[in-house]
């Protein structure tokens, strides 16, 4: 039986490991594809554009803002980000669950729109492990770790709206996890486009066997 595709949300304080988990599901999964968003901020080594983000100017995103193009957006650590329509209408078209790596913000505005979205927030082990994990990655000043950390304190109130939560004390353990969680919902009963035809087909063919076995 074939699946409707939704949208798959994985929301997190930074450093809590999302885009990774993110990342990694994809891979792992071709009926599932990266939503790419639209930043503000400058590319960390090694990011790429198209790839890891659409990095913009501040004018191009006013555009954006202004003509429609984007799903969601917000101001996150000082910078805006936003997931531009075409990336998740665009899988959808194709039949393919659009995995989108944001934040609470944006996850609130991605659900007003899709009802049917299901929400995964991330959370880290601990407060100790996130500031680690933040202080490991040398991207920021220590002046923005600590701003990332308010900011988590203040996002893990977030938790209780969405349909699910992931401890990632452990990547192949949350990776697991977060696998369990879109193979449940594909097998819900409102995505199943073809379920009433292969319940007729069932029940055609179990009454022939018993017409025969009169």
């Amino acid at each position: 039986m074939r699946s409707r595709p939704f949208p798959l949300v994985i929301a997190a304080p930074s450093g809590a490991g999302k885009t990774s988990l993110a990342r990694a599901l994809v891979e792992r999964h071709e009926d599932l594809v990266f939503s790419v968003s639209a930043t503000t901020r400058p590319p960390r080594p090694l990011e790429q554009s198209g790839k890891d983000y659409w990095f913009v100017t501040d004018a191009e995103f006013d555009r954006m803002v202004a003509a429609g193009e984007l799903l969601e957006w917000a101001v996150v650590h000082g910078r805006r980000y936003g997931t531009p329509r075409s990336e998740v209408e665009g899988a959808l078209a194709r039949g393919r669950t659009p995995v989108l790596d944001i934040d609470v913000q944006g996850a609130r505005q991605v659900r007003r729109t899709y009802p049917a979205a299901v929400l995964v927030f991330i959370l880290p082990p601990s407060g100790e492990e996130l500031n680690r994990r933040l202080a490991r990655r040398g991207s920021e000043s220590a002046e923005d770790r600590l701003r990332r950390l308010a900011n988590a304190r203040q996002e893990l109130s977030a938790a209780p709206e969405f349909d699910y939560v992931i401890v990632n004390d452990d990547f192949d353990r949350a990776l697991a996890a977060l696998e369990a969680v879109v193979a449940g919902e594909e097998h819900r009963v409102p995505r199943l486009d073809n379920l009433a035809a292969e319940l007729e087909r069932l029940e055609k063919e179990l009454g022939e066997i018993l017409e025969r076995s009169r």
